[in-house]
């Protein structure tokens, strides 16, 4: 297995263990009961910030009566697409588009209708926002603006801010974060040079 692909398998622990808890309707003091882990550290564990280890990864196993393959899974090395499972956050559901870790992270974000009071807040990053459906507010710093299908927006994420869906129903949106100020490039065609472009026009004189 390569250094990629290992980093591909660490990375996705976490989300499998927390699906396969969930599924089986276990709480992390549960499990922590059951095998002997603080509930610290399977919370790291599902969280990502803890590195797994057989130590752990197989009282979790006994716990749960699945083989360990289930819990660590393996890469494709043929098939490129993304199946990372679904994550709830604070009542939106955001899809992984990304699996490496570290630099830009791209996700699927539902965000449902909500009356709740845009509370701003501030970290380091930059973010890019791309309105699949529906309509979705942003507060920006002092200006604020309700975005539709096919508009996009991007900002530094150490200026206050906020957004979720606006107006009935939710809003479905594609995001681009860079945890580290990394902002999304986008590769264009060159223009073509004025010789070039008076090469062409000798040409059609020629003809």
């Amino acid at each position: 297995m390569s250094d990629d692909d290992m980093v591909e398998v660490l990375a996705e622990v976490g989300t499998r263990l927390r699906r396969i808890r969930k599924e089986r309707g276990a709480t992390l003091a549960g499990l922590s009961e059951a095998t002997g882990i603080s509930v610290s550290t399977l919370s790291r564990l599902e969280s990502g910030l803890r590195k797994p280890s057989l130590e752990l990864l197989l009282p979790i196993a006994r716990a749960h009566d699945v083989a360990l393959d289930e819990l660590v899974g393996t890469p494709s090395a043929r098939d490129p697409r993304v199946r990372a499972a679904p994550i709830s956050r604070h009542g939106r559901t955001y899809w992984p588009l990304t699996r490496q870790p570290g630099g830009l992270q791209a996700f699927k974000v539902l965000a449902p209708q909500t009356n709740e009071k845009p509370e701003l807040r501030t970290h380091e990053g930059y973010e890019w926002l791309y309105v699949l459906s529906g309509r979705l507010r942003l507060v920006l710093g002092g200006q604020e603006a309700v975005l539709t299908a096919g508009e996009v927006v991007e900002f530094d994420t150490r200026v206050p801010h906020w957004f979720g869906a606006a107006g009935e129903g939710p809003a479905e949106f594609l995001t681009l974060f860079g945890p580290q100020g990394e902002r999304m490039h986008v590769r264009a065609r060159p223009k073509p040079s004025k010789q070039s472009k008076r090469s062409a026009r000798e040409g059609d004189e020629d003809d």
